[in-house]
């Protein structure tokens, strides 16, 4: 049930009637329960732990490195549960140290296509995440929570038990259990300030950018007369400028 054509470290620990596909990679310090079926193309890095009569399908790749810089290679786990799909392309990163150093899949949840669920987080049993649902960081979905298509979740938000997610919605602030939200669009915020201070962008460079955010999405002007005060503007910033030149040459239109 082991095709010829797997990687399997010979630390890795394989339960009874385990299927594993053809160029499937699982490392060192891996667990894999009774009766999992793993598909072609997998990469399982450890430490992973995953329970019994679990389906990942071709093309996932579980318990990789968090996707955090401040990860510097410390011990940290995925854990799975028992009988979840988990389908193509998906990606499930272990926990990070000062997170709490384990990411934690319970049972029955169904993980479709192209799903990422980033480190620390915390996902119950009998969920459901459609194609494309992310999870940020340390977010927790609880028991019987439902994410639709694209929908995208902050860092430490919590979803609860029985919310539903609309496709494509987006997820800053914690959703109550049995709540059903939907139809959040994207609206300028603000812009990316701590951002641009980490790429040493100094106050006199912050204050010009803010200046012409202002001019164009809270000044409630006429685009025409937006742009001629980020032109006025852009004689003595090139980030200005960059701005302008980019609205410019937009062929979508702007969210304003």
């Amino acid at each position: 049930m082991i095709h010829s054509g797997a990687l399997i470290d010979p630390a890795a620990k394989i339960g009874a009637n385990v299927s594993v596909g053809a160029f499937t990679v699982i490392g060192a310090d891996v667990e894999i329960g009774d009766g999992t079926r793993i598909g072609s193309h997998c990469v399982i890095q450890g430490p992973t732990r995953i329970g019994r009569d679990n389906h990942i399908h071709a093309h996932a790749s579980l318990g990789g490195d968090p996707q955090d810089k401040k990860f510097s290679g410390e011990r940290t786990e995925l854990v799975i549960g028992d009988r979840n799909s988990i389908f193509e392309f998906t990606t499930l990163s272990r926990g990070t140290g000062d997170g709490g150093g384990i990411t934690r899949i319970g049972d029955d949840n169904w993980i479709m296509a192209y799903v990422h669920i980033a480190h620390d987080c915390q996902v119950g049993s009998h969920t459901i995440f459609a194609n494309n649902a992310t999870l940020a960081g340390h977010a927790v979905v609880e028991d019987w929570a439902i994410l639709g298509g694209f929908a995208g979740v902050h860092q430490f938000c919590r979803v609860g038990a029985h919310a539903f997610i609309g496709m494509g919605s987006l997820i800053n602030a914690d959703v109550p259990p049995f709540v059903i939200v939907a139809d959040r669009y994207a609206e300028p915020r603000g812009i990316n300030s701590e951002g641009l201070k980490r790429r040493g962008f100094d106050s006199e460079r912050i204050a010009a950018i803010k200046r012409a955010y202002r001019s164009m999405f809270m000044s409630g002007k006429p685009m025409t007369e937006a742009k001629q005060e980020l032109a006025e503007s852009a004689r003595s910033s090139d980030d200005v400028r960059q701005m302008l030149e980019f609205i410019e040459a937009s062929q979508r239109g702007l969210l304003r």
